[in-house]
């Protein structure tokens, strides 16, 4: 199919470039617009107790709770006299007339002591919203912010609302930024790896083909199904870097088949036959991966995955179809605009050696059979760097083996210690108005964390749910217990606990809340912000194998159906995972322990957010494939010339290694602005991605994998034969002679 499918581009390349720009017009004009009309939050399971809890609460009492907190101080004044109260009462006031508002509780009105400072120098004001979602809250509160300062006295805005405001808008710069200062960096690298602009700027052109294209198919899943904005972030992140892994395998590809003597159509047929099929195969096993996101309920999640699916597909997509068709347009031009470089005519000049050896060597096995594209030769033709790597590591392959496990197995060892907790204010830089209003409460205020557990108790009058606030109060962590509000039977209770409310004594506190048996004839719900960070590490945990198992049937089938071994793929799982145990452990020992806080300007809580691994695993899990496909793809044509393992494998890792290499920098520079942003879980997925890239493209596809296959020989190829006689005939092979 390979063959035939270069061949048919080629002939309809002027067709296929149109349908490319269509697609780009559409992403840049319909597109784009997903932008604005994406959902935010997302964050909660909607089967959860937690999330009923608060169901219920508004349709049997009301809204209740505040969406946003105003912190009004003076440094010198105490908030009682009128130059600070006269204002402070006047805005409040305005605020009540709003439509956009349910109420409105403050010191002034109702003297209750938790809203005034120890010092009483500043006091805070709850506002509820009337939205019934995050998005209405998010319009509603755009509208009010205006009007919640109160004129000469400072004011500080925060709560749940202005928190996910300012958590969208700082990841959304943090992100912008990153693009806006890696494009450029990958520019200058790709001439660096090209050695010219024609060939440097085709990956960066497929890379915003599949970001764009990937907009119109977000879009177009938004009608039927909620997406939150965060699929923006991954779509940037992961269309430009596989676009650009793509792109560099097969240009590189097709200027090896030119420099062998082959023209135009020929090279792409050959091209399409051996880097194409490895584009498909890694394409599919990375939209799997993605995919298995599809599974938790919480659409921060699903929409993560929805986003990467689109990203990954459409970048697929564009190398089979857009950028052969440029190749076919441009053939030889694809090394013009050379820019002259240190050493790049000698590198040229062993390059076309290497090809013509490679071409010779084809002609003389079996008619040039298996679309190798210039990789044949033995198992170490040329010399350089790689060759001289390929030919240690299979002289010494079991001391290469126990040095690289020993340093994967420190990275990885943190790893044991992670604790688990929700999110809060301190993802946010220390500057951030909700983080500052959060800190200032909890140290200043009588009351301290603003956000209680609640227990809604229907079904029986208010003095038997006031009875069972008397248990309640004996939970242990509990501080304190009130009546929030009453209507008929049913009542909820405000419950004020020790420490934060992502710590483990608010969690420990509302497990032991839902053992309590409830009153006779009542039923009884928990909620508030503890609860639903106790709700999602449940429903994150229930899944996760499930997920695990998704991806990793999908990696063994279509790493069988590639390469026609049950070995292979269940090492390419194992070396997955020991890749990205690695990263884990770094990231728990950076930001659960607070090593490097100060270079890496954050502040460490001591847990880390679950879904922030959930996520990560995903996305690595899905890249470390994309390399072992590149690295296997290089091996298996060596293997099907020579049947010679040894030489196989080193001629797989001499040929994939300057490319897998140079992809794993290049995606290192569209993740590197994550790794610099200013909220913790976006510089946290960043960092994290940064380590799996690097140990990945190097200690483990370098040297671990060449060791393994090494010491594993012919076993590497081996299959059941039922499962060889379908792979013969269902198998994602290479179609023959280009």
């Amino acid at each position: 199919m390979f063959d035939w499918w270069g061949a048919a581009v080629v002939r309809f390349r002027w067709a296929v470039l149109g349908g490319g720009l269509a697609l780009v017009l559409l992403g840049a004009t319909w597109g784009t617009g997903v932008l604005g009309s994406l959902t935010g939050g997302g964050f909660d399971d909607p089967a959860s107790e937690s999330s009923r809890t608060q169901q219920r609460i508004v349709a049997e009492l009301g809204e209740q709770g505040a969406d946003v907190l105003v912190l009004y101080s003076s440094g010198s004044t105490t908030v009682d006299q009128p130059a600070v109260r006269e204002p402070v009462t006047a805005t409040l006031e305005r605020l009540r007339q709003r439509p956009e508002v349910v109420s409105v509780t403050d010191w002034y009105a109702t003297g209750a002591p938790a809203l005034l400072s120890t010092d009483r120098r500043a006091t805070y004001a709850l506002v509820q919203l009337r939205a019934g979602d995050e998005d209405g809250k998010t319009a509603a509160f755009e509208r009010l912010r205006p009007d919640l300062e109160a004129p000469g006295v400072r004011t500080q805005i925060g709560g749940n609302v202005p928190f996910l405001v300012t958590a969208n808008k700082q990841t959304t710069d943090d992100i912008t930024r990153a693009e806006t200062l890696s494009l450029p960096v990958l520019l200058v690298l790709l001439i660096l790896i090209f050695g010219g602009l024609v060939a440097a700027a085709t990956p960066l052109l497929i890379g915003g083909l599949a970001i764009l294209g990937a907009f119109v198919a977000v879009r177009l899943l938004h009608l039927v199904t909620d997406v939150s904005v965060f699929a923006v972030n991954i779509i940037t992140l992961i269309g430009l870097g596989m676009a650009i892994d793509y792109a560099l395998f097969v240009v590189s590809r097709f200027r090896e088949e030119l420099a062998a003597g082959h023209d135009t159509p020929a090279a792409i047929a050959r091209v399409m036959n051996s880097a194409g099929r490895t584009v498909l195969v890694s394409g599919l096993t990375i939209a799997l991966a993605l995919a298995s996101l599809l599974i938790f309920p919480q659409v921060f999640l699903r929409s993560m995955g929805l986003g990467g699916v689109a990203a990954v597909l459409v970048a697929m997509l564009a190398a089979l179809t857009v950028l052969p068709a440029l190749l076919a347009v441009l053939g030889p031009r694809i090394n013009a605009l050379r820019v002259p470089l240190p050493g790049a005519r000698r590198r040229a000049a062993r390059a076309a050696a290497a090809a013509a050896t490679a071409a010779a060597a084809g002609t003389a096995a079996d008619g040039g059979t298996g679309g190798d594209g210039g990789a044949r030769g033995g198992s170490a033709v040329g010399g350089g760097g790689w060759a001289r790597l390929a030919r240690s590591v299979m002289r010494r392959p079991l001391p290469y083996l126990v040095g690289v496990l020993v340093i994967l197995a420190v990275l990885a060892a943190p790893f044991l210690r992670i604790e688990f907790g929700g999110i809060d204010e301190r993802v946010l830089p220390a500057d951030a108005q909700p983080r500052v209003v959060t800190e200032r409460i909890g140290a200043e205020f009588p009351g301290g964390n603003p956000n209680p557990i609640q227990v809604l108790v229907s079904g029986v009058p208010a003095e038997v749910a006031g009875g069972f606030a008397e248990q309640v109060g004996r939970v242990t962590g509990v501080t304190g217990v009130q009546v929030a509000a009453n209507r008929g039977e049913h009542t909820l209770l405000s419950v004020r606990y020790r420490g934060e409310p992502t710590g483990e004594t608010a969690q420990a506190a509302v497990r032991e809340l839902r053992e309590l048996p409830a009153p006779a004839g009542a039923e009884v719900l928990v909620g508030g912000r503890p609860a639903a960070d106790v709700d999602l590490l449940h429903s994150l945990g229930t899944r996760l194998p499930w997920m695990a198992l998704i991806m990793a049937a999908a990696t063994l089938v279509l790493l069988f159906l590639a390469f026609g071994s049950v070995v292979l793929p269940i090492k390419a799982v194992v070396m997955n995972l020991v890749s990205i145990g690695a990263s884990f452990g770094v990231v728990v020992w950076i930001f659960q322990e607070g090593h490097l806080a100060g270079l890496l300007d954050f502040t460490p809580t001591g847990f880390i957010e679950p879904s922030n691994p959930i996520l990560m695993l995903a996305v690595l899990f899905g890249l470390a494939t994309d390399y072992e496909v590149f690295l296997l793809s290089r091996v298996r044509e060596e293997w099907d010339r020579t049947g010679d393992n040894t030489a196989a494998v080193a001629t797989g890792l001499q040929h994939t290694g300057r490319i897998i290499t140079a992809a794993a920098l290049l995606l290192v520079v569209v993740v590197a602005g994550f790794a610099t942003g200013g909220t913790t879980f976006i510089k946290l997925i960043g960092v994290g991605m940064i380590v799996a890239i690097v140990v990945d493209a190097t200690l483990v596809r370098a040297l671990l994998v060449p060791a393994t296959m090494r010491l594993l020989g012919r076993w590497n190829w081996w299959a059941p034969a039922p499962l060889a006689r379908f792979h013969r005939r269902f198998g994602i092979r290479e179609s023959g002679p280009a």
